[in-house]
């Protein structure tokens, strides 16, 4: 997809803060450092639009941009650093699992692993929590570029295996410096989404030849 604007619009601590126009979401999540805004950087063709930090756990909030005016990219604070507060870790948890849980305007989860390691408990209890509640996942193996493209299929079959994918669940390889899964990311966000207003349309349409027989 082309992008002709991107845009961060707010650093949202809670439902009264997000969006109210109704475009698409997508939620980016990942440990700390697994590269979420060298990923958003990427895709939104801004190179300093999500700021990357030296300081794991630094964001603690739910930070949405807004692409060609269609959808959101909402980046959720890195997990599994193990410096950040209790207390900070508690408030992150109440308002991922509400956003999750309430969102009707998401439509599925972008999940960051490390292509080079093995998926974390964190990462895994992460896949399992969207899968619990019912969100599809696309699963991208971020730092494609620090391994050897003939290392790719081990290390995502690792990664397959480990997170246990399910249904139609697909993973991504990906790189921020050579630019590797950009275009297939997109295409793939692109397809969910049509494929999710597809759906809305046909559920609307059996609603409307329902309605009839019941008055």
């Amino acid at each position: 997809m082309k992008v002709t604007s991107s845009e961060f619009i707010i650093s949202a601590v809670g439902p009264k803060q997000y969006p109210t126009d109704g475009l698409h979401e997508i939620a980016l999540v990942g440990r700390s450092n697994v590269g979420k805004s060298s990923l958003l950087n990427k895709m939104m063709n801004r190179k300093g639009l999500a700021r990357i930090s030296s300081r794991p756990g630094k964001t603690q909030t739910l930070n949405y941009f807004r692409v060609n005016q269609m959808l959101y990219f909402v980046d959720f604070p890195g997990y599994g650093y193990a410096k950040v507060a209790k207390s900070i870790k508690e408030q992150w948890g109440k308002m991922i699992e509400g956003y999750l849980k309430n969102r009707n305007e998401l439509r599925f989860i972008i999940q960051l692993v490390d292509i080079r390691h093995a998926p974390s408990k964190d990462d895994v209890a992460m896949y399992d929590w969207c899968k619990q509640i019912g969100i599809p996942t696309v699963v991208v193996a971020t730092k494609g570029d620090k391994i050897a493209r003939g290392r790719w299929l081990q290390h995502t079959k690792i990664i397959r295996q480990s997170l246990n994918l399910r249904g139609d669940d697909t993973i991504i390889v990906f790189s921020s410096e050579t630019g590797q899964g950009k275009d297939e990311l997109w295409a793939e966000i692109m397809r969910r989404i049509r494929a999710g207003e597809e759906m809305a349309k046909e559920t609307a349409a059996r609603a409307e030849e329902i309605a009839p027989a019941s008055e």
